[in-house]
């Protein structure tokens, strides 16, 4: 499933947002299918996109296999030493609601919002910050 320019442009915004207030980066891996544990296909994906070079350490990638159904979120070892213990999981959570309502990207734009909150609190923007990774989707043809 591709998805149309202006659901593409509401993910961005989404990032661009959440990422105004923080030197922390989101990016989002989509692929239709997934022959493997999607945490372990988003952690191969995380270190092809150079997720893990970013200064502070504190990039977070959201995976999905569209076709599949299946999908992740990562985080690097910056930002996984701040957060909550069940905060992967309680965004997985919040995301898989909007999933069942049949709206992917809501619950893509709500993992992006919670994401970008935590990052804003224990990273937030300072002066001279850049923004190190693109936002656009990373899409993937299985590599």
């Amino acid at each position: 499933m591709a998805f149309n320019e202006d659901e593409q442009q509401r993910i961005r915004q989404a990032i661009e947002r959440a990422e105004k207030s923080t030197s922390g980066e989101i990016r989002i891996c989509i692929e239709n299918t997934c022959a493997e544990e999607p945490l372990t296909r988003a952690a191969g994906y995380f270190n092809k996109l150079e997720m893990d070079k970013t200064k502070h350490r504190n990039g977070v990638l959201i995976y999905l296999a569209t076709k599949d159904r299946k999908f992740a979120i990562i985080g690097d070892s910056g930002i996984n030493q701040v957060v909550p213990a069940d905060f992967w999981d309680s965004t997985k959570e919040a995301m898989l609601d909007c999933f069942k309502k049949g709206d992917v990207i809501q619950g893509i734009v709500t993992g992006i919002d919670r994401a970008g909150r935590q990052l804003k609190q224990y990273f937030p923007h300072q002066a001279g910050d850049t923004n190190e990774l693109p936002d656009d989707i990373a899409f993937m043809d299985g590599e």
